[in-house]
């Protein structure tokens, strides 16, 4: 069968020597003044700290700095070059007008350690932030210091655990949906309770008679996402937040697909009791590389006595304090209060859109997720065929006869151009394709997703190794995983002489 990549071309270099390797002795790339104080009075302030030389560091001139970390660049997927179709992680497009807000004078050079009197304008962006995402969610009081989605999960349970044991009733488990994200079951665990595991229906929604039967009182809580992994609104979300309020229990939801709901529903209204909202992921900051992340906390007023310390709250006056007068708090779960310049982006992007182009963005993301489903599921397994929310999950149950899993579609994927979509996650769906194309895709680059998935499923029908042993255009071959993973090398060391 003939190779079907469209428009492959090679990059101007295959091979890139790291920077160590380029380096030749002698060569800088910045010309230094000489210095206007006495050479030794450095070394003779900083004693043993004081290094003349850096052992092994690299010399190279600027230019070649330059390209090499330029052709390097040119390696990278990024959001600026394609769809991201990552499942779960809502990995859009972040509008540049944010990050400029962001870096404004007094926004991205203000000191934390400013007193409050002269950071009333950084403190009002923290205050008008908070006010939006309560208005989004329908929640009654929230803080924005967690640094991300876990750290959110983590404060969120750590507050059910405290207004419980104020009672006298801490409990000992937690539910978690058989369906929910990774990173529960591990905050159910920090957090000091044991994760109990709930089985979904064949909907692919919570099992309501499993839930009556492990709700009991020495269950605390339900760490429920909504809509959940599989890209489906749980119906029955009122009956299972009373089901769990009757014995005595908090519901928790993991706000990771708030983009399917921003402007549309708030999760307020549905019984929720408290939630966190992934600023990287709905609101616009950049997503991806291990940071920057904001995971606010938004909860009913039951839990509001326990928010993390301080509080941004609004005077009478119209001036804002940090509240640090909490004696109920669960304590400080991040360095001064959160992530700023998470905040400044996302109020930008909360404020550039409006009530109106936010709701449009939910319309379009959901609109986009069904647009893939319908036009794949002829050539993908569908294993829970109800309407998609952001996303939808296929199965490679179709292509595994031919020896074609879902990672070998993934792989065979980066051939035509397109970032790989989430592999093998829901468990609950065996060799699953995620994909969650977000409201950033417009139709031309769907279609090119959509055809590209339609012509590997026809691949690993005719001539499965080709989709085996993908990808093929990039400068590495199919990597080891498994041994990267278990054995990885972590810093370069130079060849023996």
């Amino acid at each position: 069968m003939t190779n079907r990549i469209k428009n492959a071309t090679p990059h101007m270099t295959r091979n890139e020597d790291l920077i160590f390797e380029r380096s030749k002795p002698g060569k800088t790339g910045a010309e230094l003044r000489p210095l206007d104080v006495p050479a030794r009075s450095a070394e003779r302030t900083l004693g043993d700290l004081y290094r003349r030389d850096i052992e092994g560091f690299p010399e190279i001139s600027e230019l070649d700095v330059m390209r090499h970390f330029t052709r390097l660049s040119t390696w990278n997927y990024s959001i600026d070059a394609g769809v991201y179709p990552l499942g779960s992680c809502t990995m859009k497009y972040n509008p540049r007008l944010n990050e400029t807000v962001a870096r404004f004078a007094g926004l991205g050079t203000d000191h934390p350690y400013t007193p409050e009197q002269l950071s009333q304008g950084c403190l009002k962006v923290l205050a008008d932030t908070q006010r939006a995402l309560l208005e989004i969610t329908g929640m009654d009081a929230i803080s924005l210091q967690p640094a991300a989605g876990a750290q959110g999960e983590l404060t969120g349970l750590l507050m059910i655990r405290a207004c419980l044991r104020e009672r006298g009733d801490a409990r000992r488990f937690i539910l978690v949906p058989d369906s929910a994200h990774g990173t529960n079951p591990a905050s159910v665990t920090i957090s000091g309770y044991e994760a109990l595991p709930l089985k979904s229906d064949s909907r692919g929604c919570v099992d309501l008679a499993e839930l009556e039967r492990l709700m009991s009182t020495e269950v605390a809580g339900l760490m429920l996402t909504n809509p959940n992994t599989l890209g489906i609104f749980e119906q029955d979300i009122q009956k299972i937040c009373e089901i769990v309020h009757i014995k005595g229990g908090l519901v928790y939801m993991d706000g990771a697909n708030m983009n399917a709901l921003v402007g549309v529903a708030q999760p307020g209204r549905f019984g929720i009791d408290v939630m966190h909202l992934n600023l990287h992921k709905t609101f616009s900051t950049p997503h991806g590389g291990g940071g920057p992340g904001s995971g606010p906390v938004a909860v009913k007023r039951v839990l509001e006595p326990y928010l993390p310390a301080p509080t941004v709250e609004e005077q009478p006056d119209g001036s804002v304090r940090l509240n640090y007068d909490r004696p109920r708090s669960v304590g400080r779960v991040r360095a001064f209060y959160g992530n700023f310049g998470m905040a400044v982006r996302a109020l930008a992007y909360i404020l550039a859109y409006g009530p109106e182009g936010l709701r449009q963005a939910t319309e379009d993301a959901v609109l986009n997720a069904n647009y893939v489903k319908e036009r794949i599921r002829e050539c993908y397994d569908l294993p829970y065929d109800a309407p998609s929310m952001h996303e939808c999950v296929f199965s490679d149950k179709r292509q595994e006869s031919r020896g074609v899993r879902t990672g070998d579609i993934a792989k065979r994927l980066i051939d035509y151009g397109f970032h790989p979509y989430t592999t093998s996650f829901p468990l609950i769906v065996h060799g699953a394709l995620m994909i969650e194309p977000t409201e950033s895709a417009g139709k031309v680059e769907l279609d090119a997703l959509i055809d590209a998935l339609r012509s590997i499923a026809q691949e690993a029908q005719e001539s499965p190794e080709l989709v085996q042993t993908a990808p093929h255009t990039t400068r590495v071959s199919r990597l080891d995983e498994v041994g990267a993973a278990r054995k990885p090398v972590l810093r370069w060391k130079p060849a023996a002489p």
